[in-house]
């Protein structure tokens, strides 16, 4: 308490406070930086708060991060951070909990699977800001001319690529395994043969009998069968297999919102269905989430919950997840979403998000786990690959990072 009143009076006397966020940025030129919606959502929330200020530094997913952990480093953590993890900095001591910052209303109004990734021991350290699921794209002209429907099996996934393939289409499926963003398209893969990162006691389990299953499929049927393309997965990275999808180049791929507005602007006509399993659809999609979190070192608790208040109010959760094609992170902006006319083309990926099941993010161990996932991952499906050798070393090095 002594911290947090203490910081109401700072300021040389003015009785002002200025709150410092770092953040990430989702716009994919200068026209739409999320500097811009900050900027528009600062303005109006200092209007009405006279005595507090907001310092928002906005930086690129290449450098937020790294950003973020050299001021924490340096001691000059800032108030607040919107980044991609947060797990390391709870398991330090470093971040208030959300019952700290927020109230129960406000914590209550978060998805629930999003709200349960953001917590360690029970604890929300973590509050989700944005959201995507996963679903399997393919361009409508391609199967059109091939005269095909969209998959719900591995067995018709794999005959629609063949087809595809004696047609000409370029990448057939694309199936970036670069180091990129890995991590993501593998647990979408393993989530469709039953299996993913962890067992139901959230124990790693990457080994597991239904991976190995689900990367020998891929290896035997997919990639040995030339229906991959012309770039080794292990070399294809997501921005690069988005690219050719919106240039007409693919006939299946899984992605997320973002790709609607690149395709729909290069005139690909694309359609969007559950991904595919081993029997059929897929119950649970990947879903993904990046989160907000507040360092306790300048002690503004109660400066930084009433801003947080107003950054999750209904109507900033919409124009955040509108701008950017992502899904809210409340329930109150899903409701009103779900039943708005001008969201119409989000209904699968939010239809998607109740059975979505995100990566162990909670696990400290994550963040190296990931990055091994990304480097190792792509050869496990190459010609002369092991997918069970591949697995058991990820086994390995996410039971020696726990």
């Amino acid at each position: 308490m002594t911290a947090v009143l203490g910081g109401c009076g700072l300021g040389g006397g003015s009785g002002e406070v200025t709150l410092k966020l770092v953040a990430a940025d989702y716009g994919d030129s200068s026209a739409d930086s999320s500097q811009k919606y900050w900027d528009k959502l600062v303005k109006e929330y200092e209007a009405q708060h006279p005595g507090v200020k907001i310092d928002v530094s906005v930086y690129s997913w290449t450098d937020v991060d790294r950003k973020v952990k050299e001021l924490v480093d340096a001691g000059q953590a800032p108030d607040m951070a919107q980044i991609g993890a947060y797990a390391d900095y709870a398991d330090k001591g470093l971040l208030y909990k959300a019952d700290d910052l927020l109230g129960i209303r406000e914590q209550a109004d978060f998805v629930s699977q999003l709200a349960s990734a953001g917590r360690i021991n029970g604890m929300q350290y973590g509050m989700p800001f944005a959201a995507s699921t996963r679903l399997l794209f393919y361009n409508k002209t391609l199967f059109a001319d091939a005269g095909l429907t969209p998959p719900t099996t591995w067995k018709q996934l794999a005959a629609d690529a063949e087809a595809l393939k004696a047609d000409g289409v370029k990448y057939p499926y694309a199936l970036p395994l670069g180091p990129e963003e890995a991590q993501a398209e593998t647990m979408q893969w393993l989530l469709s043969g039953g299996g993913g990162y962890v067992d139901s006691m959230g124990t790693y389990g990457i080994d597991s009998e239904e991976n190995v299953t689900t990367l020998n499929w891929l290896k035997d049927d997919l990639v040995g069968k030339g229906l991959t393309g012309p770039v080794a997965p292990e070399n294809l990275n997501r921005a690069a297999a988005f690219a050719a999808f919106a240039a007409g180049d693919v006939g299946m791929l899984n992605g997320h919102p973002s790709l609607m507005k690149m395709a729909a602007a290069k005139g690909v006509k694309f359609g969007m269905v559950p991904m595919p399993g081993a029997e059929g659809r897929t119950k649970n999609s990947m879903g993904v989430a990046d989160w907000m979190m507040s360092f306790r070192q300048n002690g503004h608790a109660e400066q930084v919950g009433d801003f947080l208040d107003f950054v999750y109010s209904e109507k900033n959760v919409l124009a955040f997840s509108r701008e950017y094609d992502l899904l809210p992170v409340t329930n109150s902006a899903s409701e009103a979403m779900s039943g708005d006319s001008q969201d119409a083309d989000l209904k699968p990926f939010l239809n998607a998000l109740p059975s979505s099941e995100l990566p162990p993010v909670g696990k400290t161990s994550w963040a190296s786990v990931s990055a091994a996932v990304k480097k190792r991952i792509g050869s496990a499906v190459s010609t002369n690959g092991s997918p069970a050798d591949v697995l058991r070393g990820l086994q390995l090095t996410a039971q020696k990072a726990e």
